[in-house]
């Protein structure tokens, strides 16, 4: 059992947030709670069973810096400082750059997906590193590999995530604070359930978390999960342009904003 240790999951009231949290608790961790739907998150902790002294929840927007900034200083207060901080918190949504409205869709998505991956982690880096010990967590995307057609949004804000994760990695070197940077395949959540292509080697939320878990608790800097798409992920980063673009020609594009 792992009884003083406790995890901070952003996007925790469905899909791989809660899956994380749900394998976190079976683990014996405590758990802070985050996501605009508080209310569903409690909800979820109750019918599962889960003592009331082992989880909290904190309301919060990380599209809004100052929310999610308070969020983990409460956890502070309440429950002292993480041992591992999942930013798992984002949005998927497609986009037309021909399209004026989607210009915002773009700057939304970067303000969830990377501005407010930042603003997770910010409460914690200070504390964490004079304690000389923890887990920052960015949840990324097989995504970041390569661009996809009408994923502009996604792609460059996943491909960010892993850029600031190296980032920050580089400056945390040396202070016991690891940085692990996760990169997903396809997994059965609300967020794929809409795409309207094939999705090889899709996982279940439950077995991403579990691969998930094994991944934080090794400290490994970076993984793409499950290992089937770390080889398509392989052979995608060397694909000349001519023959990546021809093998896209034709594909089905993420709904945007507007569309079902």
């Amino acid at each position: 059992m792992s009884d003083g240790k406790l995890a901070f999951i952003t996007g925790a009231s469905s899909g791989i947030g809660q899956a994380l949290a749900w394998r976190y608790h079976q683990a014996g961790w405590r758990l802070a709670l985050v996501a605009r739907r508080s209310a569903e998150i409690a909800q979820w902790a109750q019918g599962r069973g889960i003592p009331p002294d082992r989880w909290r929840v904190y309301g919060a927007d990380v599209a809004e810096t100052d929310s999610i900034v308070a969020a983990g200083q409460e956890c502070i207060e309440q429950q002292g400082v993480p041992d591992a901080v999942i930013a798992n918190a984002g949005i998927s949504v497609g986009m037309d750059t021909a399209e004026r409205e989607d210009i915002d869709v773009l700057a939304r998505t970067l303000a969830i997906n990377n501005v407010g991956l930042a603003a997770t982690f910010h409460p914690f880096v200070g504390p964490m590193r004079a304690r000389g010990s923890g887990a920052l967590v960015g949840i990324a995307s097989v995504a970041a590999i390569r661009g996809l057609p009408g994923h502009g949004a996604y792609c460059a804000s996943k491909a960010a995530v892993v850029s600031y994760c190296e980032s920050l990695r580089g400056e945390l070197r040396g202070s016991g604070v690891k940085v692990v940077t996760i990169c997903p395949g396809y997994v059965d959540t609300p967020l794929t359930q809409k795409n309207r292509y094939g999705m090889p080697f899709l996982m279940q939320p439950e077995d991403f978390a579990d691969a998930a878990f094994r991944t934080i608790a090794a400290g490994t800097s970076y993984r793409v999960i499950p290992w089937q798409m770390s080889v398509v992920a392989k052979l995608l980063r060397v694909l000349p342009n001519p023959l990546y673009d021809k093998l896209l020609e034709g594909r089905a594009r993420k709904p945007r904003h507007n569309q079902t």
